[in-house]
Order: C-alpha cells, then structure tokens, then sequence
C-alpha cells in the first residue's frame, strides 16, 4: 500500500467509525508511519507504508486515544515536544503566552524564570530555546508528566527541572519572570470534557471547585519568589477574567489579555 491509497483507506476507516476531524487525522497517522510531514504529502504520495504500523495507529484512534498520544509528539511554538499518556497536550492557545514571555524577556539580561506546573515542558523549554542567556526552572509534581519533561529539556543547559508540588516550599532563587499554565477547570465541570480530552491526566485539568485554586497557591505562595518588579504571567479560562482580580491581591497592574479566539486567556501583573 502506498501513502496515496493509506490515506484514503484511513479516512474512510475513521468515517466510518465515527472519528472526528477525520481527515487530518488520516494525513497526520499516514505521514507519521511514513517518516515524512503533513506537507511533504503530495512529494511521497507514491512512497510505499509498513500497513501494520499504520493499522496500530487507527485502532488507537477509534478507541479515542488524543492523536498526539496515537503519534507521540506534537509541535508546539518553534519544537516538537514528546507527549503520552500522562501528560497535558500542549494547545496553540498557549503558545500565545510563550510568545509575550519571549518578547518580555529579550529586555532583560540573563532572566530567571520560573515555570509551575510545567507538565511536557513546552512552555518553560520553549522559553529556554528562544531566551538562550535565560535561566528556566520547570516545576512539576506528576511523576509521569516529568518523564515527558525531561526527554523534551534534554538538549537545554538552561533549564533546571525540579519534580515538586508547587503547593509546597520550594527553595529556589527569585525570578524575573514566573509563568504557568495551571489546572483551572471547575471540579464539577470535570464530567462534561470532552471524550478524548478526559483521557488526558485529569489532575492537569482540575483546578478546584471554583477552578482558582492554583492561582490562589500562586499568589500566596510565590510572589515573595520574583524579585522586585518581577513579572507574572499565567494562562486563565476564559470565563475566568473578571475572577483573577480579586484572586491576585499581591500584584499590580494586573491586565487580562485575550487569545487568538477573541476569549479572555491570559494574565500579566506586576508584583
């Protein structure tokens, strides 16, 4: 079977079995079997595929496993970050936030900065690639999320991974910058996830019963770790702008910024 004819199979395969998004799920499995990019797919179409790698990959996706765990690696700002089960899949929304990280900190020299709840790393290491003189600290709890993390800070000197509940003390040196993408979803709004997004470490997701509790950690806990004019910023749901200001009583010039979408996303304060 060639790359031309396996795709076509894995549409009507996915269609039939009631797969979302089915034909970009069907490019992305038959261009990851064959080695090649979602772009070089017109240049190999001819290429031939090993069939049995391709039938593992779709099986998975019928079952609703996330396809970036089917293909086990996901692009995320300027890299490719490993991801499976156990970890949080990083979403172009956050990009948006490393971005304005990147720009706030090519005005400082040899920044510090602090990542909570790192998860695969994509925002830390990502900062840590773009801000070469940086120092970055990547803070996660979950044992197999820092698997994740560790394989993608592999080739970054800059970066310092730390396995640790940002609930607890952690000694560390003060930071230009802390930055996080925290679980900030409801408890109760845990059930209605969708189906592939509840196979996805739930603890990435559950931010307490009003979903602000690691916000609140973060303001109690982790403002005396900026130095003085630091910077935070954070990634928020989007029915969470009005909230984070009565949450963030230890910083000024807090300002809610919106995402690509037009939603309330996230949050720049000064301490």
């Amino acid at each position: 079977m060639n790359v031309k004819e396996a795709y076509s199979y894995s549409v009507s395969f996915l269609e039939a079995n009631g797969v979302d998004e089915a034909d970009f799920k069907a490019l992305t499995v038959v261009c990851h079997v064959a080695g090649i990019k979602n772009s070089e797919y017109h240049a190999h179409k001819d290429d031939f595929i090993i069939t049995k790698r391709l039938a593992d990959c779709l099986w998975k996706l019928k079952t609703g496993e996330p396809l970036q765990y089917v293909i086990g690696k996901w692009d995320f700002y300027e890299s490719e970050f490993y991801v499976g089960e156990g970890v949080l899949i990083p979403r172009p929304e956050t990009e948006e936030l490393v971005d304005l990280a990147v720009k706030y900190l090519k005005t400082v020299t040899n920044p510090v900065v602090i990542d909570l709840c790192s998860g695969s790393g994509c925002i830390g290491v990502s900062i840590a690639k773009a801000v070469t003189d940086s120092k970055v600290y990547c803070i996660e709890k979950s044992k197999e999320a820092f698997r994740y993390l560790e394989k993608n800070a592999k080739d970054c000197n800059n970066v310092v991974l730390i396995n640790d509940d940002i609930f607890n003390d952690i000694d560390i040196e003060n930071a230009d910058l802390i930055i996080s993408n925290p679980p900030y979803i409801k408890t109760s709004d845990l059930p209605n996830l969708q189906d592939e997004v509840k196979k996805e470490p739930q603890m990435a997701f559950d931010g307490g019963n009003d979903g602000l509790d690691f916000y609140r950690i973060i303001n109690n806990n982790w403002t005396s770790k900026l130095k003085p004019n630091g910077v935070l910023m954070l990634e928020i749901g989007e029915d969470q702008g009005k909230d984070i200001f009565d949450v963030l009583t230890e910083f000024y010039n807090v300002e809610v910024k919106k995402d690509m979408y037009g939603n309330d996303r996230m949050v720049v304060a000064k301490r």
